[in-house]
């Protein structure tokens, strides 16, 4: 009786259970929602239709994904060759950030700071003023100027690849060799300019035009005596000479800003490494056919590959930058971060060796043969598309 009376005191909004609120619905196609994106039409639960600022941290979100697992990849990625690319095989893959998303952040930030921590190369290395340049030689009245001239510039450019070497500025070194071929082209072209007015008994000819070394036809490029005449239709020529007009204006740019020189070659490696990421897969699953992997498992060895190279590299210029702060001037200290910046530059080679061994599981002979078989060809393939990409920025600049 008491549990009765108890019972009927009760209140009947204390003794019903607290009402369920009703369930979100996509609001394409009324599905009930279970998470961020809708089971039955994909259609996400957020849309464009929010606060900018909310916008704005989703995309840095997608593009960087800055959590946990970005430090939680950071170091298996440059102290453990291939660990990241067998755990992404294994399918132990939410763990750690993606193979694209890793190499596109570290690509960013180590150009991003090859920008500001080398702002003085291309004034200290390539001069570009006064005998520093091939209008020097261009202008030369005697075979004998001509050689003292050609043997400066080529001098100052060789001054120039050793302080290239190990910086970021070093995908440049194509470039300059291809300035030194300019050199001894424009030196031997003056030369035979001398000697033929010479044997004319001529006064030395007027100084060549300072443009691009092309050659069109055997004979040196010009706008109006020889310019571009192929076999293309008329409007495919005129636009060749205008982009090779565009470029001889863009190096008298380079004569006045040395800087720009580095300014374009740093610009150009970032689109130059996400073109050679698919080409270096490729090449990849040519050398290794008959692991009968697919050419997608390659393409993530090339952007792990590629995305330790540019962290190997950002602490290269980070100790730069500490040795320029505390050690500024020669001593023990600058003799130490000289040693952890060589030791950082030698783990690159035995890095990628080491990762090709653990990935592929070959034994050691095909490995070092296939590893430098790479090397050679990926380092050929990278000087002309550095080239290539030097040559597009020289002229859109």
């Amino acid at each position: 009786m008491n549990d009765t009376a108890d019972t009927a005191d009760i209140a009947p909004s204390d003794a019903e259970p607290t009402a369920t609120p009703p369930a979100a619905t996509c609001r394409n196609c009324a599905a009930v929602l279970h998470g961020p994106h809708c089971h039955a039409c994909g259609q996400p639960v957020k849309g464009l239709m929010r606060p900018l600022g909310s916008l704005f941290g989703d995309m840095m979100d997608s593009v960087f994904d800055l959590d946990i697992r970005t430090f939680r990849s950071i170091g298996p990625l440059f102290a453990k060759p291939g660990f990241l690319t067998a755990e992404y095989f294994a399918g132990r893959q939410i763990r750690y950030v993606t193979p694209f998303r890793l190499f596109f952040f570290l690509a960013i930030i180590t150009f991003f700071l090859a920008q500001l921590t080398t702002t003085d190369f291309g004034k200290d290395a390539i001069k570009l003023e006064g005998n520093g340049n091939n209008e020097a030689v261009a202008s030369a009245t005697t075979v004998a100027d001509v050689e003292r001239e050609r043997d400066m510039r080529l001098a100052e450019l060789a001054n120039a690849k050793k302080a290239m070497a190990g910086t970021p500025a070093a995908a440049g070194i194509p470039g300059i060799e291809a300035g030194e071929q300019a050199v001894r082209e424009a030196a031997l072209e003056r030369i035979h300019q001398l000697r033929d007015a010479e044997a004319r008994g001529a006064p030395p000819p007027e100084p060549m035009n300072d443009n691009f070394n092309f050659q069109v036809n055997g004979k040196r490029w010009d706008a109006q005596k020889n310019p571009f005449d192929t076999w293309a239709p008329g409007f495919v020529d005129h636009w060749l000479n205008a982009q090779v007009a565009r470029g001889n204006g863009n190096i008298k740019r380079l004569k006045q800003d040395p800087a720009a020189f580095k300014d374009a070659v740093l610009s150009a490696v970032p689109a130059t490494l996400f073109v050679l990421v698919p080409i270096f897969a490729l090449m990849l699953k040519l050398a290794y056919v008959f692991k009968r992997r697919l050419y997608m498992e390659h393409v993530v060895v090339a952007l792990h590959s590629h995305a330790f190279l540019c962290l190997d590299l950002l602490l290269v210029l980070l100790v730069r930058a500490l040795e320029s702060w505390v050690a500024p001037n020669p001593g023990a200290l600058a003799s130490v971060f000289g040693w952890i910046e060589g030791l950082l530059i030698a783990w690159m080679p035995i890095y990628l060796l080491l990762m090709q061994k653990r990935v592929y599981a070959q034994g050691w002979p095909m490995t070092l043969l296939k590893y430098f078989m790479l090397g050679f060809c990926y380092t050929f393939l990278l000087s002309f598309a550095v080239l290539a990409s030097m040559a597009i920025g020289l002229v859109a600049m």
